[in-house]
């Protein structure tokens, strides 16, 4: 299985590569696109991770 950063390059890739084919990011701007796209989707990732750890502490169940 792929670790997380490999993970969020491949989203990353992939988001561009659609970019790239319907025009909307040419050779000029690839590399700020890129990074901008890699920065958001990496932040996603790691608020969503923080929000999980804090919304699912270990409680233990209660019995009725």
């Amino acid at each position: 299985m792929a670790t997380l950063q490999e993970q969020i390059l491949k989203t990353s890739k992939e988001i561009i590569v659609k970019f790239i084919e319907t025009g909307r990011v040419s050779p000029n701007s690839f590399d700020e696109t890129f990074r901008s796209i890699h920065t958001t989707v990496k932040e996603t990732v790691y608020q969503a991770e923080t929000n999980i750890d804090k919304n699912h502490s270990l409680k233990p169940d209660k019995k009725t």
